[in-house]
């Protein structure tokens, strides 16, 4: 006699220890602080977007209107301006320059019709190029039109050498950048470029206490000083710690600090003469930062899944927020940035550094009373 063996099926417990865990593990893998929206580079329903293979963003800039400009790299490099307040949202792609593959900054000049001043990469060598005052600020609701963008090419920077950064000074008639071996400057006006001397470019460069400082031999900090125009090398120490990549910086334009981070992940802030350390991120290396107003400090941090994190200057060090990930207007994920702007209320704008990259608008949490 043959006897069957009955086998019970394991009912789905919703509030076993094991379920909770998965959930809560779930709630915390993506951004759980905030809101982010992913807009697309285009005029949504009305304009096509930037092509697939193009559009990683890769540089930006914000006027004094609020107004975004900003580049990508890929097969070809485009420049674009962005405006997402009032009657607008939209991207408006200015177009492409010749043998360019890749724009490494912007910088937007003093004044609403001012335009920006983008650098590039490519068989051309490092060239600077004007992008025009764009019309933004209209109803693209209903009643809107585009006009043909007339990009201007400003010519090579340095002979021969790959423009690594660029800034604007806080004045917006001038912008200091680097290339591989050379510090030059650009009148925003007559966009006439002068070499200054020699400086390495390693990584990005900003400004703090009256002087530009970048990444010198070894691990130190040469800096450019503005009112002089003179260049010091080996200025700065930069303290104990991972150095071999590229500095990123992120400016508070409020208290005129900067921030920056070594390759293992260490937030430092930066007052023009020493640092201080704020913490580590649980991943790295650190990406692109930038400060809101209350002076926290958002960036992306790790690679191919980059996370992004919340440092409070003041109060505390870094605290992990979760992978981007929109449900407003495109629902998508987010994993790596190329560079990120301050908005004018606040809100933080990162460039997606991926194909089809998409602009991502970051609204944090508005922080409580003490």
């Amino acid at each position: 006699m043959t006897t069957t063996t009955a086998q019970s099926k394991l009912r789905f417990d919703p509030n076993s220890p094991e379920i909770k865990a998965y959930r809560e593990a779930l709630s915390r893998q993506f951004v759980r602080e905030g809101t982010m929206v992913a807009f697309p580079m285009c005029l949504p329903g009305m304009t096509t977007q930037i092509p697939h293979d193009e559009s990683r963003i890769t540089a930006l800039d914000i006027n004094s209107v609020g107004h975004v400009y900003g580049g990508t790299s890929g097969h070809e490099a485009h420049l674009f301006g962005a405006a997402y307040h009032g009657l607008t949202g939209i991207v408006l792609d200015a177009g492409t320059v010749a043998g360019a593959t890749s724009t490494v900054a912007i910088c937007c000049g003093a004044g609403e019709t001012a335009g920006a001043i983008a650098f590039l990469n490519g068989s051309g060598g490092g060239r600077a190029v004007r992008v025009p005052h764009l019309e933004l600020a209209e109803d693209w609701i209903q009643e809107w039109g585009l006009e043909p963008q007339a990009l201007k090419d400003l010519g090579e920077c340095v002979s021969g050498e790959a423009v690594v950064h660029a800034v604007a000074l806080p004045d917006g008639k001038t912008i200091v950048g680097v290339t591989t071996g050379h510090l030059f400057t650009v009148d925003f006006e007559s966009g006439k470029i002068r070499v200054v001397g020699e400086a390495p470019g390693r990584g990005r460069i900003a400004i703090s206490g009256g002087g530009v400082f970048g990444q010198d031999d070894g691990a130190r900090l040469w800096r450019f000083d503005i009112s002089s125009g003179a260049i010091a090398r080996g200025a700065v120490a930069l303290p104990d710690g991972e150095w071999t990549g590229g500095v990123r910086w992120a400016r508070d334009r409020h208290s005129g600090m900067v921030f920056t981070a070594d390759g293992r992940g260490r937030i430092l802030s930066f007052d023009g003469r020493g640092f201080r350390a704020l913490g580590k991120t649980h991943l790295a290396p650190v990406g692109p930062m930038a400060v809101t107003p209350d002076g926290r400090i958002f960036g992306f941090c790790g690679e191919e899944m980059a996370n992004l994190f919340v440092c409070d200057a003041v109060k505390g060090g870094p605290a992990n927020l979760g992978v981007a990930a929109s449900v407003i207007e495109q629902r998508r994920y987010g994993y790596q940035f190329g560079d990120a702007v301050t908005g004018l209320d606040g809100e933080l704008v990162f460039g997606e550094d991926d194909n089809s990259g998409h602009l991502w608008i970051y609204f944090p949490r508005i922080r409580g009373g003490a």
